[in-house]
């Protein structure tokens, strides 16, 4: 940003288990929590509608895997005996969130949206037409975010996201939805309910 004189209104990260959405935004927070920062920004974690962690999960102490070997780690999760629907978001399917990020999310440091993956595809299409890059799965989510907060900005304001991956591994993916096989699945009230019914009860002190 600093070779391009710009500095982010808004930062934009896919999120499944968080690296990505932390390699992005985590640098400019600590500016922030530094009082470094150029000026305010908003910062946005977009998820898969169909893995909700952080939109529909609870804040509470979990496995990390469904094999129970795995200290409890507090974050948002979906309970760790959740399992995804069929998805294209190979990234973006484990049934928690980092637990510094769920930290952010609970003390209201960002925001987090849910994208469905048709809108997710249709997005990084219109990418992959304007900048000639086929973008991943992954990077499809943020790309539909970023669309949706440039349509809502203010004249000069700048969107920061990560393009963090092409999709030549994804062509599948692709194929599935240029041939219209893509389906948006929404992750059920009832089924989160079932899957965080296995979240183990931790006493407080």
């Amino acid at each position: 940003m600093a070779l391009a004189g710009e500095y982010p209104d808004v930062l934009v990260g896919c999120t499944g288990g968080g690296s990505n959405f932390g390699g992005l935004c985590f640098p400019f927070m600590g500016q922030k929590f530094r009082n470094e920062a150029q000026k305010k920004f908003r910062v946005v974690a977009v998820e898969p509608a169909s893995c909700p962690s952080l939109t529909k999960g609870k804040y509470a102490y979990d496995f990390g895997d469904t094999a129970q070997k795995t200290p409890l780690i507090k974050s948002h999760t979906l309970g760790h005996t959740f399992m995804p629907p069929s998805s294209h978001s190979g990234g973006l399917r484990y049934h928690a969130m980092a637990p510094l990020i769920s930290h952010l999310k609970e003390i209201d440091e960002l925001e987090a949206i849910a994208v469905p993956q048709k809108e997710a595809f249709e997005s990084g299409s219109l990418f992959a037409r304007t900048e000639g890059i086929v973008p991943a799965p992954e990077a499809n989510h943020a790309i539909a975010a970023a669309i949706r907060e440039a349509k809502a900005a203010q004249p000069g304001q700048v969107i920061l996201f990560n393009l963090c991956g092409h999709g030549h591994f994804d062509m599948t993916a692709w194929t599935a939805f240029n041939e219209g096989r893509l389906v948006d699945y929404e992750y059920a009230e009832e089924e989160v309910a079932m899957a965080l019914a296995g979240i183990p009860t931790v006493a407080s002190a």
